[in-house]
């Protein structure tokens, strides 16, 4: 397959749809994301949104998924780690690899490592937190 630049929407909407068939089907990550969400059609629309805001500087999304990712590894039992974060990484930049190359593509990809630190320490912090209070 020959790799094109990431340029528009629907260039977001094929690898956020590629890169979540991967996660949905990884037996060490998958369970987080199949458990949690109920709606995946519109949590796709989401994601696309986010990414797109991130990519091309178009206010589309609106959230605070630091918060959302906290609460997600509170209902997990604590249990999300930087190996997980790890995991999801890998399969964003394979699937950035398999589509696409150019700038964009390598901003998709520290924008990735970017967040997943961000969202990771997020976690870390509250785990820290609740594990004080016991």
């Amino acid at each position: 397959m020959e790799r094109k630049q990431l340029e528009s929407r629907e260039d977001v909407r094929l690898l956020v749809t590629s890169f979540y068939q991967k996660v949905r089907a990884d037996k060490e990550i998958g369970h987080f994301f199949n458990e949690t969400i109920t709606d995946w059609p519109g949590h796709i629309e989401k994601l696309i949104n986010f990414w797109e805001t991130n990519l091309f500087f178009v206010q589309k999304y609106k959230g605070n998924p630091l918060k959302v990712h906290a609460e997600v590894d509170e209902n997990m039992g604590n249990s999300i780690t930087n190996y997980h974060f790890g995991i999801w990484l890998r399969h964003w930049i394979e699937t950035l690899d398999t589509y696409f190359e150019g700038a964009n593509a390598e901003k998709a990809k520290q924008r990735a490592r970017n967040i997943s630190v961000r969202m990771f320490i997020t976690i870390f912090d509250q785990q820290k937190r609740k594990s004080q209070a016991s």
